[in-house]
């Protein structure tokens, strides 16, 4: 690596609580007394208030997301649904969810800080499943500052790694998305103002893009660059490559999802495409989940193709495999590792001297 890149973190034992490579000093020397706060009762008190704030407003979250959903629609579309379809659409489901939780574990490597490849999965894991159900300002980036500096990561380090890991998710839709408009272009409504001409352009700006990336990699490789006050690290071609193979073939395994549960009906270029028009109207319109979004535009550029409540009802099962089942699981796991973080606070606080 160049003198600019971050240098590799010594090895140390993998644990919640132990130190780690961009940990701030704060963080290091634990222990040490905490000059300026004696005396202040209050933030202890103002800390605790700040979490149960927190908590209380992903508990508000949860029960709104829950209230947008006609459940007995999801089960009557799910019991519609095949079960060999149902199961392959899973555990494409489950392939996709794992995939991405490796984006932060290259992230990992570009910022050489030594937590375990399994705890970054982890809150990977968690973080995409919130991000996709309550937006990325919560789930991409609040759940990951909250996780990350608990296991000991400071703010700097933690940004590098959120935004590694949202250049590999959007490099990969780059390659998936020029491919899918400049070879396979959708016919769209005549109301959107754009033929299939027009997404083949688009498609091959798109792939321009990405080829972009690429070759800056490739002449620039591991160079930090400094944006308005921010540390943009530029990784070797190989780790580009990696980023841009792992991104594809996630967006592909989703659009696989959604294939499945449409029963083949649809061609899967033209699924996949759509599924990439729906996922940046979805971003534009800032809704959580994209609850509506993702449903309009399938129903615009598919509808006159196949019955509208078959197609809804498997978006409705969609939504329930790839964004419910995993937020439960999230939320299991969220609320367990809070715990064990509480219970490593309060064994620190016997033991200290």
């Amino acid at each position: 690596m160049s003198h600019s890149a971050a240098p590799k973190a010594n090895t140390a034992a993998e644990g919640d609580g132990a130190p780690v490579r961009g940990a701030s000093r704060s963080t290091l020397r634990a222990g040490a007394p905490a000059h300026g706060r004696e005396g202040r009762a209050w933030w202890p008190w103002l800390k605790r208030i700040a979490a149960w704030t927190f908590f209380a407003l992903v508990a508000w979250l949860l029960v709104r997301q829950a209230r947008t959903i006609d459940w007995a629609e999801v089960l009557t579309a799910v019991s519609e649904i095949p079960v060999p379809a149902l199961l392959v659409a899973l555990l494409l489901a489950a392939c996709s969810f794992t995939l991405y939780s490796t984006y932060d574990v290259l992230g990992r490597h570009m910022t050489g800080h030594s937590l375990g490849a399994r705890t970054v999965m982890a809150v990977t894991f968690i973080s995409y499943a919130f991000n996709l159900n309550m937006g990325a300002l919560v789930g991409g980036v609040a759940f990951r500052y909250r996780l990350y500096s608990r296991l000991g990561l400071d703010n700097l380090t933690i940004t590098r790694i959120l935004g590694f890991s949202m250049l590999t998710n959007w490099l990969g839709y780059l390659v998936v998305a020029g491919v899918a408009f400049f070879f396979w272009p959708l016919g769209l409504p005549p109301e959107w103002k754009i033929e299939g001409e027009g997404l083949r352009v688009l498609g091959a700006a798109l792939l321009v893009l990405a080829a972009a990336y690429l070759v800056l990699c490739a002449v620039a490789r591991e160079h930090t660059w400094n944006v308005r006050g921010h540390e943009l690290q530029t990784p070797a071609l190989g780790m580009a490559l990696l980023q841009l193979l792992l991104s594809c073939v996630n967006w592909s395994l989703i659009g696989g999802v959604i294939w499945f549960l449409l029963q083949g009906q649809l061609p899967y270029p033209q699924v996949l495409a759509v599924l990439l028009v729906a996922a940046v109207a979805g971003v534009i319109t800032h809704v959580p989940a994209g609850l509506g979004v993702l449903e309009a535009v399938f129903v615009a550029l598919l509808s006159h193709l196949m019955p509208t409540d078959r197609l809804l009802g498997a978006l409705l099962a969609y939504r329930a495999i790839y964004y419910l089942l995993p937020l439960g699981i999230a939320t299991a796991a969220y609320l367990g590792t809070e715990m064990r973080a509480r219970r490593r606070r309060r064994q620190a606080a016997v033991t200290r001297p």
